[in-house]
């Protein structure tokens, strides 16, 4: 009797597991059978604008100031993201002396030139933590002393080119209407149900989600140990491409990262101080782009689709060499507060495109207004 209660027993939990995997493999297949049809080219080669963005834009602003007052730190007004940065430092971009001549192009137009920078590594958080937290790291570079007149008017950025990146090749959401809904959420301290707007099953963003996980990752060993994307993408003259940076050690004298005590809340700004303020030794990385190819699935105005390196591979254009340097002081670090990064700081050349960056035009230099307009009311820097 047992034993045939037993055997009963196997008999029907062998059935329930193979029908789930074969529910499971049917389901699974079925989703590349959709997503290689969904994702699938050819795409536009032009920005495609949709209606009421506008509208949408006004909403997400207020939302991102909602965000910087409820991080303050006392009467001191935050970012509305990447509050933490783990140091600025001095950096030499160097445009490649034999650059291909068709992405000779605004700050690459000269090969061989020598631009100096700024460099900012942070965390991604709208507020500061500990670095061992699984977040996204960020990397702003600004370009200085660049001629040519900019896409943002006005005379405090005027000589300036800025690049915005961090260490994940696609963005959660994918485009300005889906950021409204998620950033809404995520203000009222919904985080998860920002890829659940409602109980209805078609609205879910399981994807999203899946990619804004794998963004939230921990910690590299070091700010200058990892890959930084643009996600979003730009022009390059006539090209639409994405940027990104990677390390390129073998530019630079050998130098062992030591592994990190991660008990140490801010062990990313340690190594990076370790490095270049005490053991004296440079950090290298490289400034490469992707460019568009719109007969495949790489859409300008969706970035949280990864456009396929295979089809397109990475091409080099500049190096980045960080040198030497004490940035770890007081007034530098002020500095580095007061430093406002912004991708529409550019020459026409570079001009920013798709709808998030759009949407970051409007976002970033309202937020740096209305925080710097704070902080000099408060009294602080």
């Amino acid at each position: 009797m047992l034993k045939n209660t037993w055997l009963w027993l196997g008999r029907l939990f062998g059935r329930l597991f193979l029908t789930t995997l074969i529910v499971g493999l049917g389901g699974w297949g079925f989703g590349s059978l959709y997503y290689n049809w969904k994702f699938s080219g050819p795409v536009p080669s032009e920005e495609v604008i949709p209606p009421g963005e506008a509208a949408l834009t006004d909403g997400i602003i207020e939302d991102a100031i909602r965000i910087v007052e409820q991080h303050r730190d006392n009467t001191h007004v935050l970012r509305d993201a990447h509050a933490k940065a783990h140091g600025c430092v001095k950096a030499e971009i160097t445009v490649l002396a034999d650059l291909d001549s068709s992405l000779q192009h605004g700050v690459f137009s000269e090969p061989g030139k020598t631009w100096q920078a700024w460099v900012r590594f942070s965390n991604g958080n709208a507020y500061p933590q500990f670095d061992r937290a699984r977040d996204a790291r960020g990397m702003a570079v600004k370009l200085l002393d660049v001629p040519g007149e900019k896409l943002l008017g006005g005379t405090a950025h005027a000589t300036e080119q800025d690049w915005v990146m961090f260490n994940h090749p696609a963005f959660f959401v994918r485009d300005v209407a889906e950021y409204k809904s998620n950033f809404s959420a995520q203000a009222e301290g919904k985080k998860i149900l920002a890829f659940f707007p409602s109980w209805d099953p078609r609205s879910w963003e399981l994807r999203h989600l899946v990619i804004a996980l794998k963004t939230l990752a921990p910690a590299p060993e070091s700010p200058v140990a990892t890959t930084y994307n643009s996600i979003a993408p730009f022009k390059l003259g006539p090209h639409n491409i994405k940027y990104r940076v990677i390390p390129a050690p073998e530019n630079c004298p050998d130098y062992n990262v030591q592994q990190a005590n991660r008990d140490q809340p801010n062990f990313l700004r340690s190594a990076l101080y370790r490095q270049l303020s005490l053991d004296r030794v440079p950090a290298c990385l490289a400034m490469q782009i992707q460019r568009q190819d719109p007969s495949h699935y790489m859409p300008i105005e969706d970035p949280s689709v990864e456009w396929d390196e295979s089809i397109s591979p990475y091409e080099t254009v500049a190096s980045i060499r960080l040198s030497a340097q004490d940035f770890d002081s007081r007034e530098q670090n002020v500095f580095c507060e007061e430093l406002s990064f912004n991708p529409w700081h550019a020459l026409p050349e570079h001009r920013p495109i798709g709808g998030i960056n759009r949407l970051r035009k409007a976002v970033y230099q309202a937020v740096s207004v209305y925080r710097h307009e704070r902080n000099r009311a408060n009294g602080t820097p």
